[in-house]
């Protein structure tokens, strides 16, 4: 399971990615594919090869039995919107999971109607549970 989001760029997000998201996808058997993992001795201040940790994230993406995507903010990441699109045309299923209350996308969609699109083409659908997203990965990568 690869985790598209920008939960690492903040102390308070991080510790909710860390603590809570991905606890509770390893307590429900996945495997997850971390891009924050940092290697041993690495700051997320440090200067980054964008061609270095893009490659290394396509290839998790690629590896992946499905993608979980947090939409949170007034408008998707665009890292995580970049990753989604990603992960459509390779075919892997997406699940969009947003807790945010403020109105983002077009009227009718619940985020960027174009982020909608691809998450939905995957077959997935976006929620606003953490539990009910788990439920719909588990569904979609059921063999």
């Amino acid at each position: 399971m690869y985790v598209a989001s920008p939960l690492g760029f903040s102390v308070p997000t991080r510790l909710f990615y860390e603590t809570e998201m991905l606890v509770r996808l390893g307590s429900a058997g996945f495997g997850v594919l971390d891009p924050w993992e940092l290697p041993d001795g690495a700051d997320l201040n440090d200067p980054v090869d964008p061609m270095v940790i893009g490659s290394k994230n396509a290839s998790m993406i690629d590896a992946a039995a499905a993608v979980l995507a947090v939409l949170d903010g007034t408008d998707v990441d665009s890292g995580t919107a970049s990753e989604i699109g990603y992960a459509a045309a390779r075919k892997i299923p997406v699940v969009g999971y947003r807790t945010d209350l403020r109105q983002s996308g077009e009227a009718g969609a619940v985020v960027n109607l174009q982020v909608e699109y691809f998450i939905r083409a995957t077959g997935g659908a976006v929620t606003d549970s953490l539990d009910e997203a788990i439920r719909m990965l588990g569904e979609l990568t059921r063999p």
